[in-house]
């Protein structure tokens, strides 16, 4: 049986939560119910307030104008939706619940493809309709099917269309941006994917090595118990790389719109000149 079907009915505390029983076709390592019947998933559901957390730094960062004007972009919004989604999925295993994780996992990835792909095109608007219309609709169709097959199909070709596009604007973009931005973007950009890498490996070993992870819990006892939840560690390491990789988007397009600036302006001294 695939490690995403797994349930843990026989947990002793799985059926006496407030969300119980557990609808969602994914339920991980985590002893269901075993801190507080009001979160399945204690460790799990906790670990998602990281992506809050980023996002609201960067909307109350340098920029922001108070409480009620933050600033905001669809990269932040997608971060703190991602946060909210998996935090109301870990914390009740409802299968709607889970749709709302899946998707807002593919609405961070989208948003970062968005921000990679737009930058310094001269087919943005396209490229930004095109994107908008395809989310929601694949969206319907994952809803509408369930099958994880399509979401990890989809989350995977996101991950690669962003790497292809990174290597394109670091390397192979002409004319380059300057050397020493080049190097500190490629420098920071390989420290957040090992980063993801490392979560992703946690993840899986989660997955895969449960019933060995649980012995070791039950020996180790609380709290130092909840240092093995490896789930939890996928939700804080992959909040703080998708931080990172947001703050190089976001500096690649205030560097192209720093140079469209420069350009157009001696664009018009030209035009001056030859009045």
């Amino acid at each position: 049986m695939g490690h995403h079907n797994r349930h843990f009915a026989g947990d002793p505390h799985a059926l006496e939560g407030v969300w119980s029983p557990p609808t969602s076709a994914a339920n991980f390592c985590e002893e269901d119910y075993a801190v507080s019947r009001y979160f399945a998933e204690f460790i799990s559901t906790l670990t998602n307030l990281a992506y809050v957390y980023y996002a609201l730094v960067y909307m109350y960062g340098p920029g922001s104008k108070g409480l009620f004007s933050p600033r905001y972009d669809f990269m932040s919004i997608s971060l703190l939706v991602l946060g909210i989604g998996s935090f109301a999925f870990h914390a009740t295993l409802r299968q709607s619940m889970q749709f709302a994780d899946e998707l807002a996992m593919l609405g961070l990835v989208w948003s970062l493809l968005q921000g990679v792909l737009t930058i310094g095109t001269k087919r943005d608007r396209i490229l930004n309709w095109s994107m908008a219309v395809g989310f929601p609709l694949f969206s319907a169709f994952y809803i509408s099917n369930g099958k994880i097959i399509y979401h990890a199909s989809a989350f995977g070709l996101a991950l690669v269309l962003i790497t292809i596009r990174g290597h394109y604007l670091f390397l192979w973009r002409n004319p380059p941006f300057p050397e020493a931005k080049r190097v500190s973007w490629k420098k920071r950009g390989r420290r957040t994917l090992w980063l993801l890498l490392i979560g992703y490996a946690l993840w899986n070993i989660d997955l895969e090595f449960c019933t060995e992870l649980r012995s070791l819990r039950v020996k180790m006892g609380l709290p130092w118990a909840w240092v093995l939840e490896l789930h939890g560690w996928w939700h804080v390491l992959t909040a703080v790389s998708a931080s990172w990789f947001m703050d190089i988007v976001r500096e690649v397009q205030e560097e192209l719109r720093d140079g469209a600036s420069v350009a157009g302006k001696d664009s018009e001294s030209e035009r001056l000149k030859e009045l």
